[in-house]
């Protein structure tokens, strides 16, 4: 139960509540439910808002895009398509370079990448591709940064699955399983991209929609490794583990 601090009360001073008999409470925004500060960046609440915006990015471009016109055969392309596919493409991939900057991570080489992550999320955002036959601001660059920004993710899914082993308990391993499959996925998508720019569109000749699934793909693997590393989902996380996001 909360109590006050008497001898402040005494002097004049407004009470600041104690835990326990005589402990006094942590500095920082204290909440007397759960006995700790709340923290100014919530690391796990980041990460699952860049997961629902990874994931719902290559579903609401598209539909947006067949309104007024036919589907979408990269998500890159919704930056020539103008109106909302414009909006939401450029506007998820700042809102996820934002994140992505105040992301740390649990270690310097995390925090570095991260940055890194960043930067390239924001170069695929102002330097569109060549799709329909537009021209490129800065050749190549936007594949370059589409790149780069890929390699990040699958390493951050490794960097996952690694801290999930350590824990060993059931919940731990379906996570580490997961992360495993979305970086994999992450690697193959970029792999089977790279094959087909390297070929002058040889997959996309067959398949007109090739480069869209093969980002989205990426996409979708990304979301679900950081929606799954927010500790949020309730099947792969213990009890103790649990992440709400109304508290702290």
């Amino acid at each position: 139960m909360e109590e006050t601090n008497v001898q402040a009360v005494s002097n004049g001073k407004s009470p600041s509540p104690v835990l326990g008999n005589s402990t006094p409470a942590p500095p920082g925004n204290w909440h007397p439910r759960f006995a700790k500060p709340f923290p100014a960046i919530d690391q796990q609440t980041m990460r699952f808002i860049v997961g629902v915006i990874a994931l719902s990015l290559p579903y609401l471009t598209n539909h947006f895009a067949m309104v007024g016109g036919p589907r979408l055969c990269s998500i890159s392309e919704s930056y020539w398509r103008g109106d909302w596919p414009q909006t939401i493409f450029v506007g998820f991939l700042f809102a996820i370079a934002s994140f992505l900057v105040a992301y740390n991570g649990s270690t310097w080489l995390e925090m570095v990448l991260s940055k890194a992550a960043a930067i390239a999320a924001l170069g695929v955002a102002m330097f569109p591709c060549a799709c329909t036959e537009k021209p490129e601001i800065i050749p190549h660059l936007h594949y370059v940064c589409a790149g780069a920004m890929f390699a990040v993710l699958s390493y951050f899914c490794w960097a996952f699955l690694i801290r999930a082993r350590e824990k060993g308990h059931k919940q731990a391993i379906m996570r580490a399983t997961i992360y495993a499959l979305c970086g994999v996925t992450i690697v193959g998508c970029s792999l089977a991209l790279a094959y087909n720019g390297l070929t002058q569109d040889s997959m996309t000749v067959e398949y007109p929609h090739f480069v869209y699934w093969g980002e989205a793909g990426g996409l979708w693997a990304f979301g679900i490794s950081w929606l799954t590393a927010s500790h949020v989902l309730p099947l792969v996380n213990a009890r103790r583990e649990r992440h709400y996001l109304f508290r702290s």
